[in-house]
């Protein structure tokens, strides 16, 4: 039995069309009345942030193994915050409509809609409009976050009356530009050992990401093209490139289980590998969808964890977000950055430029020099502060999804966040005395 309160249902965000958004909400573990309000989306984009967020990372809950009940995660950020998760666009996960032309869909007309959801939100629970509020998210949420974040500024900046109380953005091995962070993926491989010296030199000097888009990659020349192809079948199926270190997980013998009801081991590294596929299980089981007040209209289709529905625009992965991170740290709010450094999909080797990039664009002098941050004694990462304003911070041993693989210092670097701490740079208790004996 849990001590906070829970939520789940829908915001209606356009009554003409049938579009409507699927949210859930949890309370702060204690004292909800005087911790903050933090939004998380998943990326994609297309994917699910109650799956994801609530339900695999950050939220109170994670499925069991056998995909029919819940365990309880001890490292929930509704310790530090209350958590807001919403499926956004329509057609991803519960949300829908009733407009199958709304399923086309993209960067702008997704901000728009998370705008009139956050309005609507904020009707139904009214205590909240005064509380701080921060925007958070991973991965394709690089694009979801700063372009919500704007259009609320655009809100501040023309209403009279209520406005959003945004203190702080914070992003997740974030797709912030394209051009830098594809690149960095081969950087990565090759730096780990994952591709050979003579296939590195060949995409580094063949291939040209400067006019890199998605979908329709320019200048690619045949020795570039072919080096990739080769990076492909090199790493290959039994890496998970969202965690270079992860064992990965066998669909069919999960499947197996979880239909006999059994109670499968599959742990690697502390981490359930498989839990993607329990919680496609759970969440597709009849008496949690009523449980959640979640599918009220039917839908055609099972739970997903990333849309099969939504045609989602191939060119706006191609916006620079910096401009936009740029002007929200123009308007005063923190903006944090971390990386999972296990992560080759968007690795830290990019994001760490694009913020020193943006440093550089800022006039921002180094607040804190780049270096090791702690947590229970042990480096929890590396971190740099500019102007106490924009702050780049690695967790060590984590993947893509920074909570799943290290939930105790993503925590950490949470709280600090939403608390307006700089991540601890000093490690107690000192451990002098103890070097001195292992010399």
């Amino acid at each position: 039995m849990v001590k906070f309160r829970q939520y789940a249902g829908y915001i209606d965000v356009d009554v003409k069309k049938g579009r409507s958004l699927f949210y859930y909400f949890v309370e702060a573990e204690a004292e909800p009345d005087h911790k903050p309000l933090t939004l998380w989306l998943n990326g994609g984009p297309g994917c699910s942030s109650v799956g994801g967020g609530a339900f695999t990372e950050l939220g109170p809950f994670f499925p069991r193994g056998d995909g029919r009940g819940l365990r309880i995660n001890s490292k929930a950020w509704n310790k530090a915050s209350n958590l807001l998760f919403v499926e956004s666009p329509a057609g991803v996960g519960w949300s829908y409509s009733n407009t199958s032309s709304d399923y086309t869909c993209g960067d702008a007309s997704t901000a728009m809609d998370m705008h009139i959801f956050m309005m609507g939100w904020y009707k139904k629970f009214p205590t909240f409009k005064t509380r701080d509020l921060f925007l958070s998210g991973e991965s394709y949420a690089g694009h979801y976050i700063p372009q919500l974040a704007i259009a609320l500024l655009d809100h501040n900046e023309h209403s009279k009356d209520f406005k959003f109380n945004i203190k702080g953005v914070a992003v997740g091995n974030p797709l912030l530009r394209l051009d830098r962070d594809v690149p960095a993926t081969y950087e990565y491989f090759w730096s780990h050992g994952m591709i050979s010296d003579e296939i590195g030199l060949t995409i580094m000097n063949d291939c040209d990401f400067d006019d890199y888009t998605f979908g329709s990659p320019h200048n690619v020349s045949l020795s570039c093209n072919n080096a990739i192809s080769e990076v492909n079948r090199i790493v290959g199926d039994y890496v998970n490139n969202y965690d270079v270190i992860l064992d990965v997980c066998y669909p069919s013998i999960v499947e197996q289980e979880l239909r006999l009801r059994k109670m499968a081991t599959k742990m690697s590294v502390g981490v359930d590998v498989c839990m993607s596929y329990e919680r496609q299980f759970y969440f597709n089981l009849p008496e949690v969808q009523k449980a959640l007040h979640a599918n009220r209209t039917n839908l055609p289709y099972s739970w997903s964890m990333c849309s099969g529905v939504v045609n989602y625009s191939e060119t706006d992965g191609n916006i620079n977000i910096l401009p936009l991170l740029k002007r929200i740290i123009q308007n005063h709010i923190r903006v944090w950055i971390f990386s999972g450094d296990q992560d080759s999909v968007v690795p830290l080797l990019g994001s760490r430029t694009l913020v020193r990039e943006l440093a550089n664009d800022l006039n921002f002098k180094i607040t804190v020099p780049y270096g090791a941050w702690y947590h229970k004694g042990q480096v929890g990462g590396w971190a740099t502060e500019y102007a106490d304003l924009l702050t780049f911070a690695t967790v060590r041993g984590a993947a893509h999804m920074v909570p799943y693989s290290q939930p105790s210092r993503a925590l950490h670097l949470f709280s600090s966040f939403v608390r307006g701490r700089r991540l601890p740079n000093t490690t107690r208790p000192s451990i002098d005395d103890t070097s001195k004996i292992l010399l």
